[in-house]
């Protein structure tokens, strides 16, 4: 091997790329056939065009091996699910009638019939559908989308790598299906799922692939050395097997650590290795195992997370460094550009001069193939693209947008004392029942009730001119008149205004907020057809004037329960955004913080009594390596109080967390210090309300008894059932009745039905507590 058989064989290659479509096409598609106006064929049919168009895109900028496999319908580890045949029994009937529908309905759940768990995909916005495997789960390999997506891009004359989920990821991903046995543990069942992937990967050579990768980003988290053992277990096996493609195994979102020897001495022919800030330890840890020889190495070197251009020339110092430790290197994005928007040239309202600073996934794709061609023919191949990329570095540097002297003055003297409520939680719950009073199991919800297409509409008339502000208040005003009376004659005893004039939970406050930036095309998807725009931390944050105060008060005018003021949190609000990466995320986080503090200090001065700060995102943003963790809750958790510690005794603070795993995280919870959470609990059948029981959690707290992202309407009876499971860990005088989300996805026939299904459950389960 030299250095210069390594860069002349460069090229270039991604993991996967955005699904939805310039004008989120396929969201329409499948919304569509849910709602029986469009055909199954015509849904395919439009994926189809989706998936080409992607594969042309990407070959005509320079990408010398495009991705298959990577396009969903909803969710790429539910499609694994699928290939490895591993259908939940309540599941079965559905997916042999129609396996469209029944692909759907272990998505999204029917009337009848759950969905899959929901969860957080590593520490990113993205959710993935929990596989639910047991002693008895039968593996049977379906390699017929993988197949036919192959053929489709080789058929257009394109070199194509199939990407799948790893087999030791998929079962460290997964829990145990209801019934199986306490302590079992998915990892168990590798040995019969082995021979599943031999099968599809034979199909997949058969089919024409030379390459197949296995994404094992599983294996960036402490693992234990069984685990390890399992995965070198594994690949020893899968190398060994005859009929087979060449195997690329791929990480990324962190360093492997003690998992790198393990995959660097499996007979797999390549590892497609994450080298960005959070994993650039796999440099030095890659050079401590003697490299790669006579393997291949994909570099991941452009932020795949993150919508910042790179800095080329230190790209490709990396990339020089890595000649030497492998038989051929490749550049790739650190991951799936799935995380990031599809092209920042849509978007027309953002200032030529920041538009520069960007890159969404069709500007990492130019990054990596000049990358590519700087790494094979040297940099005078590239000396336009390393000049115009100096500028653009240096502009962003300089630009007084991202420096604010009052912000940094203000976060500089913030004191311990800031960051705590000035009675203890003993003292406080007393004050806020004396002056609450409600009643044992109080209901409320999470904050947002269904966005119907008159508030949408209304939103775009006021964007195109059609309507003027005064018009379109009037009808937020009407709409928040209707969400409040229906709460009131459905019986919920602390209300919500229902978040009629907001976009989205992040964005309509970063439209609000000095230093953030709004785009109007950046859609991400976070799960299925949901997509959101996350804004752009671009400068240092601060609030020019009060962003709820004028909607929440005028809810409360309308009724004489209490109305919550809701408001988004400091680490959602970094986490859902696409952060800078020109200062630690703590400082960013502190400045939100203050900014919202002062929204909360005014909300309890215009009368609000109940003010919730949501924070989703506290358990994603945990660092996959337990010993990065420490660093990140201390400021995480301190933001969250240094914008609550400003409150009065009686004024109740909530908080909301959903969709992610709590069990690692209770003491942050703890930690945080509010009065009352709110948590996702009903697909997971109240394990968060035992895990926190265990831990000994002092304050109040609302496990969810309706799963918000199903159609299906729970019904009283079983809404009770989990309210009196729930009833079993944590206390009547601790335990209030909820959803587990926000109401913005449902539409209002099902929403009304559950949320009077909920207060008939608390009703019911009241009724048998003894009297006091």
């Amino acid at each position: 091997m030299t250095t210069k058989s390594a860069a002349a064989a460069a090229r270039a290659t991604v993991y996967g790329y955005p699904r939805q479509g310039p004008n989120r096409e396929l969201k329409k598609a499948i919304e569509g056939y849910w709602k029986g106006r469009v055909t199954g064929d015509a849904l395919r049919a439009t994926a189809a065009e989706l998936r080409r168009a992607n594969w042309r895109q990407l070959a005509g900028a320079g990408i010398d091996e495009v991705p298959t496999g990577d396009f969903s319908y909803y969710d790429h580890v539910l499609d694994t699910t699928v290939m490895v045949g591993a259908i939940p029994g309540r599941h079965r009937d559905a997916v042999a009638a129609d396996p469209l529908d029944g692909y759907f309905a272990m998505a999204r759940g029917t009337q009848d019939v759950a969905p899959l768990e929901m969860t957080k995909w590593f520490d990113t916005n993205y959710h993935y559908l929990v596989p639910e495997l047991g002693p008895d789960t039968v593996f049977a390999a379906d390699s017929a989308k993988q197949v036919a997506e192959l053929k489709e891009a080789i058929a257009l004359g394109l070199t194509a790598r199939p990407v799948l989920v790893g087999p030791v990821t998929y079962l460290l991903l997964a829990k145990p299906a209801p019934g199986a046995p306490a302590g079992f543990e998915p990892l168990t069942l590798l040995d019969r799922l082995l021979p599943v992937y031999a099968e599809v990967m034979a199909d997949l050579r058969a089919a024409g692939a030379e390459w197949v990768q296995l994404d094992e980003p599983a294996l960036v988290q402490d693992r234990t050395p069984a685990e390890r053992h399992a995965a070198g277990r594994a690949y020893r096996d899968l190398g060994a097997l005859t009929d087979r493609p060449k195997l690329l195994v791929a990480s990324y979102f962190d360093r492997l650590g003690e998992a790198l020897p393990v995959l660097a001495k499996a007979p797999v022919e390549g590892l497609a290795l994450d080298f960005t800030e959070a994993a650039a330890a796999n440099l030095d840890a890659l050079a401590a195992v003697g490299g790669l020889p006579r393997k291949r190495l994909v570099a991941g070197v452009v932020n795949g997370r993150n919508i910042w251009v790179n800095d080329l020339e230190k790209s490709l110092a990396t990339l020089g460094t890595l000649l030497g430790l492998a038989d051929r290197v490749d550049v790739a994005a650190s991951c799936s550009l799935l995380h990031v928007p599809l092209d920042a040239t849509a978007e027309r309202d953002v200032e030529p001069q920041i538009l520069r600073w960007l890159a969404f996934a069709r500007q990492k794709t130019a990054e990596i193939v000049t990358l590519a061609r700087g790494l094979a023919r040297g940099t005078g191949a590239i000396t336009a693209e390393l000049a115009a990329n100096r500028a653009d570095l240096a502009s962003r540097a300089g630009s007084p947008i991202t420096r604010d002297p009052a912000v940094r003055a203000r976060a500089a003297v913030v004191t311990e004392a800031d960051a705590h409520r000035s009675q203890p939680y003993a003292e406080r719950t007393a004050a806020q029942r004396a002056h609450l009073r409600l009643p044992l199991l109080p209901t409320t919800t999470i904050g947002s009730f269904p966005q119907t297409g008159e508030l949408r509409t209304a939103r775009a008339d006021l964007r195109g001119g059609r309507i003027d502000t005064a018009g379109y208040e009037e009808r937020v005003r009407a709409e928040i008149q209707e969400v409040v009376s229906f709460q009131e004659k459905t019986g919920l005893d602390v209300l919500v205004h229902g978040e009629a004039e907001r976009n989205d939970m992040v964005q309509y406050f970063a439209e609000q907020l000095t230093g953030y930036l709004a785009t109007q095309h950046g859609w991400v998807q976070s799960y299925g057809t949901r997509y959101v725009r996350p804004p752009i931390l671009a400068g240092d944050i601060s609030r020019p004037e009060p962003m709820t105060v004028r909607w929440t008060a005028y809810a409360q005018s309308l009724t004489d329960r209490p109305v919550k003021g809701m408001l988004t949190g400091p680490v959602t609000m970094l986490a859902w955004s696409f952060v800078r990466d020109d200062q630690p995320r703590g400082d960013t986080a502190r400045q939100i913080a203050l900014a919202l503090r002062d929204e909360v200090n005014d909300l309890e001065a215009a009368g609000t009594s109940v003010i919730q700060v949501d924070e989703p995102a506290l358990r994603e943003t945990l660092p996959l390596r337990t010993a990065d963790r420490p660093a990140y809750l201390a400021w995480a958790t301190e933001s969250f109080r240094l914008t609550t510690g400003g409150v009065r005794p009686d004024t109740q603070i909530h908080t909301h967390m959903c969709y992610a795993e709590f069990g690692d995280i209770v003491q942050a919870i703890d930690d945080l210090d509010a009065d009352v959470i709110s948590l996702e609990a009903a697909r997971s059948h109240m394990q968060v309300a035992r895990e926190l029981a265990a831990h000994g959690y002092p304050r109040e707290a609302g496990p969810g008894v309706y799963d918000i992202h199903s159609p299906r309407v729970p019904g009283a009876q079983e809404a009770a059932e989990l309210l009196r499971t729930g009833l079993r860990a944590i206390p009547a005088e601790r335990l209030w009745v909820n959803p587990d989300c926000g109401l913005k996805t449902r539409g209002w026939p099902e929403t009304r039905a559950s949320l009077e299904n909920l207060v008939t459950a608390a009703r019911t389960v009241r009724g048998e507590l003894p009297a006091s």
